[in-house]
């Protein structure tokens, strides 16, 4: 079962695309220049990704005058591109068995509390129902990096995903989070159907990266996991998802390097990452570590806005691990997909929901811990649309042919209609009455600002939905 030996070979010409010495020079050199700041504002409204000059101008503002500007862009950024939708999904941690030994993180194999154990198949199924009967319809699975996950082994716990129906409920798609993988890994797990596949470099800071992932360890080799979303692209994956544990060092330093990262992919096979997530570290079982990089909510703010314009075509992913109050304050600010309902013990969808979270089940301690309607409802009364939309991925709008649409902004016009649908969808199999009488409402208000020929179609659609069709991709 364990039997797969991968290939600890980099891509052919692997690069290390992170320049330390200049992005620190731009990062100390850089004065707040307002009216270069509003041509770069422009440019990024015009769809078009910002060089690494022109995110560490951004990251230079500091007058409240510059950062009003810089907040403003950002939302008028992100409502030209993504409209007012808000993609759900939730985490389903695998298994927690790993290798590596980061001090941070309650997986680190030397945590001798952790309750350590990996689903199988029938538990897998039992989180996957429970999940459903939420009425969640896209998974991210999470493992540990261990022998025991193999690209085999990870393509099977897709399938079942897949293959588990509960009800009217079914997940339509499994994203990814795990170690990185040689070419033909990537190759075996694309095959089961996922959708993107997240490797977070943590930090892209080398010192700093090597004093959290010691040495010997899988993880202690920078480069093998710098150049993973380079061979997940030679392996089929043309759905990408990077990130950074923001708190580990200089967030500056991070944003730069994740702009650099996201040009490579883009520079190299015409393909930038699918989304960037930018979860704060938080507390995990057994952790006690001095952070003199930790982010303040200010400083967080300010990142998402700047990452919203640096990369206009790219989803941006905020997690639980933020609290209400602050999800609230950054929502707006270029966010494109939450988790929502989430539970990280291992089997916790199942279980009855706890006041307090069992860190020594989980990898970290989340901040929001609201139920998925609790979440919907809070979105709708916000003006968001809350989507489970996956008819991009589903129709082949991915990779070079999601950028096609994404780029130039035309996206809305397909996920509009369909996050309209899923969400009435949701209205009529899991909503509470308060939330479904807040949805109706919105997608009435949504309908209006639609042509007319388009509003017959999705209204259609709408009647098929209450009379009991589903997954009606528009």
């Amino acid at each position: 079962m364990n039997r797969y030996k991968m290939d600890m070979s980099l891509s052919e010409g692997a690069v290390d695309f992170i320049d330390d010495p200049r992005f620190h020079q731009l990062i100390a050199e850089t004065p707040e220049d307002l009216p270069r700041c509003r041509e770069i504002f422009a440019k990024a409204l015009d769809k078009k990704p910002l060089s690494i000059e022109e995110t560490a101008q951004l990251l230079a503002i500091q007058s409240p005058e510059g950062l009003e500007e810089l907040f403003e862009a950002a939302r008028t950024l992100k409502r030209n591109v993504y409209g007012n939708r808000i993609v759900l999904f939730a985490p389903l941690y695998i298994g927690n068995y790993c290798i590596n030994d980061c001090t941070y993180c309650g997986f680190r194999k030397s945590l001798r509390t952790a309750v350590r154990q990996t689903l199988n198949n029938d538990q897998i199924v039992d989180q996957v129902v429970a999940l459903e009967d939420e009425g969640h319809k896209r998974l991210i699975l999470v493992y540990g990096e261990h022998p025991k996950y193999t690209p085999e082994f990870i393509a099977e716990t897709v399938k079942t995903c897949y293959a588990t129906k509960s009800g009217k409920g079914e997940i339509r798609r499994v994203n990814i989070n795990a170690a990185p993988l040689d070419i033909e890994g990537f190759r075996i797990v694309k095959e089961a159907g996922i959708g993107t596949f997240q490797v977070f470099q943590e930090t892209y800071h080398r010192p700093t990266y090597a004093k959290y992932h010691p040495e010997g360890t899988m993880k202690g080799d920078y480069m093998w996991r710098l150049n993973a979303m380079d061979r997940a692209f030679l392996g089929g994956c043309d759905d990408m998802g990077i990130g950074v544990l923001f708190g580990l060092y200089d967030w500056r330093f991070e944003v730069l390097s994740l702009v650099a990262h996201a040009l490579h992919l883009q520079n190299t096979y015409g393909v930038g990452p699918h989304t960037i997530s930018f979860p704060r570290i938080q507390p995990a079982e057994g952790m006690n570590l001095e952070l003199p990089y930790k982010v303040s909510d200010a400083d967080f703010k300010k990142l998402v806005a700047i990452l919203r314009l640096a990369v206009p075509y790219t989803g941006l992913i905020m997690t639980a691990r933020e609290s209400e109050a602050i999800r609230s304050d950054v929502i707006d600010f270029g966010v494109s997909q939450i988790d929502a309902g989430t539970r990280l013990e291992l089997g916790g969808y199942s279980e009855k929901q706890k006041e307090e979270q069992a860190l020594n089940r989980e990898q970290f301690q989340i901040g929001d811990t609201r139920e998925l309607d609790e979440v919907i409802h809070w979105l709708l009364t916000r003006g968001f649309i809350p989507s489970f939309c996956t008819s991009c991925y589903r129709l082949g709008r991915t990779g070079e042919h999601f950028m096609e649409f994404a780029i130039p902004g035309f996206i809305k016009r397909f996920c509009t209609p369909n996050a309209l649908l899923t969400l009435a969808e949701y209205l009529e199999d899991y909503s509470s009455e308060k939330t479904k009488a807040a949805g109706y409402a919105l997608i009435e208000e949504e309908l209006k600002q639609l042509p007319a020929e388009k509003q017959i179609g999705i209204r259609a659609r709408l009647h098929q939905i209450k009379e009991g069709q589903r997954d009606l991709l528009y």
